[in-house]
């Protein structure tokens, strides 16, 4: 082997540059970051040829002063950090000093900046693929800063080799721009490529306006917004309905203090909210931001800064789950209708009374097949004017459920019912499969898990990491319905399962379990097994196809449905009801054209 030796710099500069830029999108996120901390309120970036020709970008933040300007392409120069105090608690986007390091080592620089707000007198630094090698020179410049960055890995042919189409390395600058709209909604942005304006941000948008920009104007009518805190920790955003999910999980920010990052855990719990109520092989639709104590989070990581590590990722973990859990929970029928179903004005609602007398459409109360003259007196009742049908007065107003009243059944499968907005549609089946499954789950959790005692025990064989959580968390993992001992260094006996799972495959739900408390601190494995078990029960007790349903038995579901949790899916995550309002049904006849 070679005796060791110390890199040029110049090597040791492009080795550490291929950590923090990937490609042109990672120079922007740098360039973005450092606008952000030197309090900029607008920042215009200018891209050519997908940043492979130019990256410019353009701030009016506080500048850098002309005597710091020797260190500001210098490796390890920084003004955010400045002891191992601030390290265990950094509050800016970058600490690291290596960005503009890194950029300068592969391409050709120029910074210029002007901290001074009476003046237009800047400066100017250079660099080309190497340590800062110029003189700080004079250049006009109001108060912010401007770095162009050209010809991008000009002296790495090799990296730039990896490159992508000029529309595909945009598109992901585009991306980085609109995720830090999501964070930052004071902060003007402005995105434009070969001389072309594609985005622009006011700085006077709310985050709805930004939310609406980035994910679409459908999003904010299918998306819910909260806010909850607890223990310190703070957590808020939107986050789409089950019925806005996505077959790919391209459009799921999280941001941590206002940064955006990827990280497990997160992942996991926010999956794990949407277990019950998500079709499988779909990805929910969510922007969150989550407050905590900096010093409680670890963002040096990785250079790109893109990973965190929390101190208690399960009380993390635990307060994303429960708090989204919640909010989907809580979602009702009332919460989905239009406006104008809330209420509606009498002289419409004329024949509700009618509506809810024990007769039926197309059969008689006891199922069979109503006559000619059956269903042309029910007709009858509904629309003549006599004093069997009270007509309320057209002054007053009439306040209907959410899904208002039922009018009939079709083909055995939908319940159809009229709100004041026009027309509900309902599976009958998945809508009481939910209802039995919520009820079925609310009676378990008020009895507990109860747990069978294995008449053999299993002995299972497992790491030392494994078993020593068996040891540590003795007393969380009895709360699932097992007793499990360690045996060895490496193997555990299990002497009780949950009564539900005694015969599932005990060993491998026993590895799944001890996987998630090692990974994520929190598992739900029992309760998804119970779950599963649960729903097939629900399923095979609810209502079936070609029931014929009375009035009363299908008002009788409405309103249980707008009374239980998460009712807008069934158990296998599919919608159970539908609404189409009269400017629709209207459009499907051409009225009033």
């Amino acid at each position: 082997m070679k005796r060791i030796a110390l890199l040029d710099k110049r090597l040791a500069n492009q080795i550490a540059a291929g950590e923090v830029v990937e490609r042109p999108a990672s120079v922007v996120k740098e360039l973005l970051e450092n606008s952000i901390d030197a309090g900029a309120s607008r920042v215009d970036i200018d891209i050519e040829a997908g940043g492979s020709r130019l990256i410019r970008v353009r701030d009016d933040g506080d500048g850098i002063h002309s005597a710091d300007l020797t260190l500001a392409l210098a490796r390890h120069a920084t003004s955010k950090i400045g002891g191992p105090e601030d390290l265990s608690a950094i509050r800016t986007l970058g600490f690291r000093g290596e960005a503009l390091a890194s950029i300068a080592s592969i391409s050709r620089m120029t910074l210029t900046t002007n901290s001074n707000p009476g003046s237009a007198e800047g400066f100017s630094v250079s660099a080309t693929g190497v340590d800062m090698i110029a003189e700080v020179l004079p250049a006009p410049h109001p108060r912010g800063t401007t770095v162009e960055v050209r010809d991008l890995f000009f002296n790495t042919p090799a990296r730039r080799k990896f490159l992508k189409t000029e529309r595909t390395e945009f598109l992901k600058i585009e991306e980085v721009v609109r995720k830090v709209s999501l964070s930052y909604p004071g902060l003007g942005l402005s995105l434009s490529h070969n001389g072309r304006l594609i985005r622009q941000f006011r700085g006077d948008d709310d985050e709805s306006h930004r939310m609406s920009s980035v994910f679409g104007p459908g999003f904010l009518e299918s998306a819910i917004y909260f806010s909850d805190e607890r223990g310190g920790l703070e957590l808020r955003g939107w986050i789409g309905l089950p019925t806005f999910s996505r077959s790919q999980a391209d459009q799921q920010f999280f941001f941590v203090n206002g940064r955006i990052v990827r990280d497990k855990v997160i992942t996991h719990a926010v999956r794990q909210a949407y277990a019950d109520v998500l079709y499988h092989g779909r990805h929910p639709v969510y922007c969150l931001f989550l407050s905590i104590n900096p010093a409680l989070v670890d963002v040096n990581v990785h250079p790109t800064k893109h990973e965190v590590r929390f101190r208690e990722s399960r009380e993390v973990h635990d307060f994303i789950f429960r708090t989204i859990h919640r909010v989907l929970a809580d979602v009702r029928p009332d919460d989905r209708v239009t406006d104008e179903s809330r209420t509606r004005d009498a002289s419409a609602s004329r024949g509700y009374e009618a509506f809810q007398r024990p007769m039926s459409f197309g059969h008689g109360t006891g199922g069979g097949q109503a006559s000619v003259s059956e269903r042309m007196s029910a007709y009858q009742g509904l629309f003549s004017r006599d004093d069997s049908v009270p007509v309320l007065p057209d002054s007053d107003d009439v306040t209907l459920p959410p899904l208002g009243y039922a009018v009939a059944q079709l083909h055995g499968v939908f319940i159809l019912a009229e709100n004041a907005s026009g027309l509900v549609l309902v599976d009958m089946h998945a809508a009481h499969e939910r209802i039995t499954y919520e009820r079925m789950k609310t009676s378990c959790d008020a009895e507990g898990i109860r747990s069978q005692p294995l008449l053999v025990p299993i002995s299972i064989a497992v790491s030392e990491q494994e078993a020593d959580l068996v040891e540590e968390l003795a007393a969380e993992i009895s709360t699932l319905g097992m007793e499990i001992e360690r045996a060895s260094e490496e193997s555990v006996i299990v002497r009780a399962v949950p009564t539900l799972l005694a015969k599932s495959d005990v060993e491998q739900l026993i590895r799944d379990v001890l996987s998630d408390l090692a990974e994520f601190g929190e598992t739900r494995r029992v309760q998804e097994h119970r779950d599963e078990i649960l729903s097939t029960m629900a399923c095979h007790g609810s209502v079936r196809a070609n029931r014929r349903l009375t009035l009363p038995e299908m008002n009788a579901l409405l309103r249980d449905m707008e009374a239980t949790e998460r009712s807008g899916q069934c158990n296998h995550g599919r919608p159970t009801w539908c609404e189409m309002g009269l400017a629709e049904l209207d459009g499907l006849f051409m009225r009033g054209k």
